[in-house]
């Protein structure tokens, strides 16, 4: 736990220092950085704003992740030195709330000038700041949100992980074939706009494919404690369990869950369940199933370069949230390549433009109001790992 400790530590530092500079990447290939213009100083960075949970509840399972995985990208595209210009990071804390997140957008906008943000990190910090950016004419691009409805605030709105509409009555239909379940229970965060949207789209799923539900329980963001949820879950005696919530409650879900007598044979269902939480989770997380955009074995452009590469750099395996801020990264930097420019209309004209862009997610559209496309996936754990599930 101290060695952890300390890497969250170092991670945050890297994170609040992190100003580096800007061009392509081996997977981007013919990615070029604005050319200057003849009265252009070529020494001037293109400034992006950052923002992410660098303090509070979820610097260690949201920030620190987005964090590394924006480093890296950035590493990338610097140092294949085409274009003659830098891209540099200004980033901001919001303290994993929303209102930090309204008052970073703020000072980005308004004191630093900025044409583009990468963030927020959750929906409900989305919500609150996105209206911001669009009354700004800034461009806004959240790599990790996905509540519904949330990129048609605005033409300046863009987000690159799949929507709970997307992904879950896909993962919905799939699972519920080849298990068979036919009564499910759920459990939400009733405090966060992505959790208490994806109950409620799991819950539309679940009908349309005829499974019941026996019951739905609800806890707070932060809470440590599922006993009284769990147990009622239990007794009721679900074919399987829709979770939704952020990471920080995941792992304790999990373990509570399996040491009250829920059996294993009665899997657990949660989007974006990532290997830092099956790691926290132990035993507990086998068999658990998770409806994500991403996958570390997934034979996708660049990606095993990608998990090959930020393994090496830090230590230690990229979850879905690092895997979404890099692939959100290499999306941006080429809209300000196909720009040809830094103004925000015209980054956000190259972005709607974006089809088929090879990514780590593999082929990479938005759709009409912002929101990405691509194909989702289905992971299971076996043995501590995330499969495919098949």
């Amino acid at each position: 736990m101290e060695i952890r400790r300390i890497t969250i530590f170092v991670f945050a530092l890297a994170i609040i220092f992190l100003i580096v500079g800007l061009s392509a990447c081996d997977q981007i290939g013919q990615l070029l950085v604005p050319a200057p213009s003849d009265t252009e100083d070529v020494s001037v960075e293109i400034p992006i704003g950052v923002v992410l949970p660098i303090t509070g509840r979820l610097a260690a399972t949201f920030g620190v992740p987005i964090g590394t995985g924006l480093e890296l990208a950035l590493e990338e595209i610097n140092n294949s030195q085409l274009g003659g210009r830098s891209i540099k990071f200004i980033i901001e804390d919001d303290q994993s709330t929303p209102e930090g997140a309204v008052e970073a957008y703020n000072k980005l906008i308004q004191q630093d000038g900025i044409p583009v943000i990468l963030g927020p990190a959750t929906s409900s910090a989305a919500e609150a700041a996105f209206p911001i950016a669009q009354e700004n004419g800034v461009v806004a691009f959240s790599p990790t949100s996905a509540a519904r409805g949330l990129s048609a605030i605005g033409d300046f709105v863009f987000r690159a992980a799949l929507t709970t509409d997307v992904l879950i009555p896909s993962g919905i239909e799939t699972t519920s074939a080849k298990l068979g379940y036919k009564t499910a229970a759920t459990m939400y965060d009733e405090n966060d706009v992505f959790s208490t949207d994806s109950d409620q789209a799991v819950r539309d799923a679940l009908a349309e494919n005829g499974v019941k539900v026996l019951t739905t329980e609800t806890f707070q963001g932060g809470d440590t404690d599922f006993s009284t949820q769990l147990t009622w879950i239990r007794d009721v005696n679900p074919d399987v369990i829709f979770i939704s919530s952020l990471s920080p409650e995941k792992p304790g879900i999990l373990t509570q869950g399996r040491q009250l007598g829920i059996p294993n044979s009665v899997p657990f269902v949660m989007r974006t369940l990532t290997i830092a939480d099956v790691q926290a989770a132990g035993d507990a997380a086998e068999g658990a199933i998770t409806f994500v955009g991403w996958a570390s074995v997934a034979d996708t452009p660049g990606n095993q370069a990608f998990v090959q590469n930020y393994t090496e750099k830090y230590g230690m395996e990229p979850g879905n949230y690092a895997a979404r801020s890099y692939a959100a990264f290499h999306i941006l930097a080429k809209a300000i390549a196909d720009a040809q420019s830094t103004d925000s209309i015209a980054i956000r004209d190259a972005l709607t433009s974006i089809t088929d862009f090879d990514t780590v997610f593999g082929k990479f559209s938005f759709n009409a109001v912002g929101d990405a496309v691509y194909d989702p996936k289905i992971l299971i754990v076996k043995d501590g790992q995330l499969e495919i599930f098949e």
